[in-house]
Order: structure tokens, then C-alpha cells, then sequence
């Protein structure tokens, strides 16, 4: 059995079946989030990976013996169980790996209200609960369970109810037809995007909707390129006004426009934001430290007022709640609502994009034009020894070059700001790997600057 400590990451629980995950530490796991959440119910789904069935189950069971009654809401996206979590204000946890290839699986966590739970808010005290239970079971076996011993578990679909709200972040009767293509690379995408575009007057093509936790098209992945090749396509060949594609368990969405261009996370939390700060005048926005400038100044220069945050979910609600922020986007295609219970959702940004073409006579490309304003590098992920040791070393040196290498602030990594580029250096918090992420006036100054900095990163580590 592996440990624990391999399995518990930053946000989440996620390794390889049956290799690093099995369904007794699930069992011992919903023991120990029973005890931590303190609540009488328990939500609990998953996404379409067959392992999720039985991890799943033994989550329930464990949850069950402290007491806590188990509500299954069976197969569903990420923020479908985070509406769930804030429509019953229960604690609850979804089986996924996300992106992840099949052989993976997790658990997504949250308190009652759809709260984040990361490893400084409850994670590390679930962990060592687990690890005390399979402790103890370790000589003679996990103990048997009657079911007098078990509180009840009950099953309730509320796809509709949470179609419904995803509907209400827009004037339905302002939508036009459009032509939209989505992308569900077999994951929960093919269960929501129908429910919650079933009503509405737009002509959609839905590309691999069947559930196969196997990905047999493409992993469900959207923020690498070669994963959009097929939703280009379709896009052009059909004449469409926008291609949606979504990640495995369908909390994340990345746009590409009516050329089949893709967009950036930066540039849909821009354009989200403008049409959230319509509706909510003066609102505070939030961005992560690694979106592109063109996000800030898209807020100010639409009466917000911009918040900048670390990278995470977890970072990025709390501040939500500080701060009464309506909105918060992140690079990586997460996007989050306050009145989705500050949780994030892709479908729900999806449908304020579909809004904003509706009631304009500008195409996608059209409306993103303004916030073309430089070029980024995306995340590049270098393999060093020590990753938190090589962001030390190059902050040690901006900060001995007293401004001279630029101004650097420590929120996520590290961040430096050379004048009219800028780059963030920030460690994995799961693997042996640097993130890069550079920004630049132009495409290729972006490029010299990635290889100037990687060069400097090489230099500092040896």
C-alpha cells in the first residue's frame, strides 16, 4: 500500500489505480473526512472513470460508520457537486483525476457551501486521520459493518436543478441562434453541456460526448494545443461561432474562436470580467499572478477594481470571500463565480461568452481583439533537482542586483518585472518541476526572454 504522502497533494487526493490508490484507504479516508467535516450529510459523486465505482463506494462507507448520512449523486462534473454542496450546504467529494490519463484517479474535497479544503485547511488533518485508522487496521483487517452500524446513503439526481442555475447567470432570452461545437473528450462534459444547452436556441455539435474514463480520442486535457486539433476542425468545417472544449471532469473550458484560434485563459477572464463588471458596476475582480497584464487593465479600464491572487482554488475562494469579489479567473481555465457559491465552473463562463455574441454584431475574434495585447509562453515545466531551491536562487539574485534584474514580489514563486516583460518562476507543488511563465510585447521577444530566464535557471542550479 502506498503512502498517504504520495497521494495528498496541495488541493486534492490523486494517484494511479490500483498502483498508489485503493478502496481501503478510501474507506479509511471517508472515515476521517466524516470526523473532520462534523456535518450529518455527506455529498458524494463522481466522474465517468470505471475505478471511480468502487473508490467511491468505499468513501461512502467509511463516511456511513462516523455517523454521517451519505447523499450519492452519482456521475457528475466537479461543479455540478460544488452547486450541490452550496444548494444542500453539506460537505462533499468528487471522484476525479481531472485531466489526468485513465490510469489515474482522486478526490476533490469541500465543506458544506462548496468551501475549499486545501492541505492548510484541512487536508493534512484528513490525512493523518486516515493514516491512524489504516494504522490500526493494519494487523487484523479494516473491521466488519453491519448495516444497523451505518447511517443511511440515498441516491438524487439533480442535473435539471443544476442546469437551471447555470442558465440563470445570463438573459436567456437574449441569446440568438449560434453554431457551438464542444469538445467533451468523452468526459463529464458529455453529461452537463446537453442538459444545460437543451433549452436554449443554440445549434450544437458535441464531439466524443460518450463517458469513457479510457479517453479513447484524445486526452481531456484542453490546455495542451494538440488537444484542440479536433475541435478546430470542426469548428471551421461547420462555419461555427465557437468552439468550447472541456477538461475530464468538466470544471474547466477553453475557447477557440470562428477561425479556430484557441484562447487563453487570460483572455476569457477578460472577457468574462467586462461582461460581469456590466452587470455588477464597480465590482472587485480577481486574476492570478500568472494571467496576462491585459487582465488588470481590462478591469481597471472597465470601472473594476483588480485583486490580484497565488495560483489555486483554494487561494482564490478565500480571497473571493475577503474580498466580495464577483468574479476570479485563473490562466489555467478555471473561472469562478460568487453566486455560484464562489466555485468554479467552465459551462458557467461559457454561457456568459455565448451571451456577450449574442447581443453583439461582432464575431468571437472580433471582441477578443482588444485584449490581444502581447504574447505569453504558457507554462513550461523544466525537470530540476530542486525546484523551490532554484526559485530561491534566482530571487536571491534579483534582490542582491538591487533592481538592476528587475522588481521582483514573492505572492506565488517568484515573480519578476523587467519593464516591458515579465516572468513568474513558481515549483510544482506535485512533481520535480519549475513553471515558467514569460510575457512579452511580442512573440518573439517571448521567446528570447523564455530562453534567457531558462538559462539563468540552468546557470543558478548546478
Amino acid at each position: 500500500m502506498t503512502s498517504l504522502g504520495d497521494v495528498f497533494k496541495a488541493y486534492d487526493i490523486r494517484g494511479t489505480v490500483p498502483e498508489q490508490l485503493d478502496p481501503l484507504q478510501f474507506r479509511a479516508i471517508g472515515a476521517a473526512f466524516a470526523r473532520f467535516a462534523g456535518a450529518p450529510t455527506v455529498l458524494v459523486a463522481r466522474d465517468m472513470r470505471e475505478s471511480g465505482v468502487a473508490l467511491s463506494e468505499a468513501f461512502s462507507l467509511g463516511a456511513r460508520s462516523e455517523g454521517a448520512a451519505v447523499i450519492d449523486l452519482g456521475l457528475a462534473s466537479t461543479d455540478l457537486l460544488y452547486f450541490a454542496s452550496g444548494m444542500y450546504d453539506a460537505p462533499g467529494a468528487m471522484f476525479t483525476a481531472s485531466h489526468n490519463p485513465a490510469r489515474y484517479n482522486g478526490c476533490k474535497l469541500c465543506l458544506a457551501g462548496a468551501r475549499p479544503i486545501g492541505r492548510d485547511t484541512g487536508l493534512a488533518e484528513i490525512q493523518a486521520t486516515a493514516e491512524e485508522l489504516l494504522g490500526e487496521w493494519s494487523a487484523g483487517g479494516a473491521p466488519p459493518l453491519a448495516a444497523a452500524d451505518l447511517a443511511p446513503r440515498s441516491e438524487r439526481d439533480i442535473l435539471e436543478a443544476y442546469a437551471t442555475h447555470v442558465r440563470s447567470f445570463v438573459n436567456v432570452s437574449a441569446l440568438r441562434p449560434l453554431k457551438v461545437v464542444a469538445d467533451t473528450a468523452n468526459g463529464m462534459g458529455g453529461l452537463v453541456v446537453p442538459a444545460v444547452f437543451k433549452p436554449l436556441p443554440f445549434e450544437v455539435e458535441i464531439l466524443f460526448p460518450e463517458l469513457d474514463g479510457t479517453f479513447p480520442n484524445h486526452p481531456a486535457d484542453p490546455i495542451q494545443p494538440e488537444n484542440l486539433v479536433a475541435l478546430r476542425r470542426a469548428v471551421l468545417d461547420s462555419g461555427a461561432d465557437i468552439g468550447l472544449a472541456f477538461d475530464g471532469d468538466a470544471d474547466r473550458v477553453f475557447l477557440v474562436d470562428e477561425q479556430a484560434e484557441p484562447v487563453s485563459g487570460s483572455l476569457t477572464t477578460a472577457l468574462v470580467a467586462t461582461a460581469m463588471l456590466d452587470k455588477h458596476p464597480g465590482a472587485t475582480v480577481l486574476y492570478n499572478c500568472i494571467c496576462s497584464r491585459t487582465v488588470p487593465e481590462v478591469i481597471a479600464e472597465h470601472g473594476g477594481v483588480g485583486v490580484r491572487t497565488r495560483v489555486g482554488h483554494s487561494f482564490i475562494k478565500q480571497v473571493m470571500a475577503d474580498t466580495g469579489a464577483v468574479f476570479g479567473g485563473e490562466h489555467s481555465g478555471h473561472y469562478y463565480f460568487r453566486d455560484n457559491y464562489r466555485a468554479d465552473s467552465g459551462i458557467i463562463a461559457a454561457m456568459v461568452v455565448l451571451e456577450l455574441l449574442s447581443v453583439s454584431a461582432e464575431p468571437l475574434s472580433a471582441l477578443l481583439a482588444p485584449y490581444r495585447r502581447y504574447a505569453a509562453s504558457g507554462e513550461i515545466n523544466t525537470e530540476v533537482a530542486d525546484p523551490a531551491g532554484a526559485v530561491e536562487a534566482m530571487a536571491a539574485a534579483v534582490e542582491a542586483a538591487g533592481g538592476a534584474l528587475g522588481v521582483a514580489d514573492r505572492l506565488d514563486g517568484l515573480t519578476v518585472d523587467r519593464g516591458d516583460w515579465w516572468f513568474n518562476l513558481r515549483p510544482s507543488n506535485t512533481e520535480p518541476l519549475l513553471r515558467l511563465n514569460v510575457e512579452a510585447p511580442t512573440p518573439e521577444a517571448c521567446a528570447a526572454h523564455v530562453e534567457e530566464v531558462l538559462a539563468e535557471v540552468r546557470g543558478r542550479a548546478r
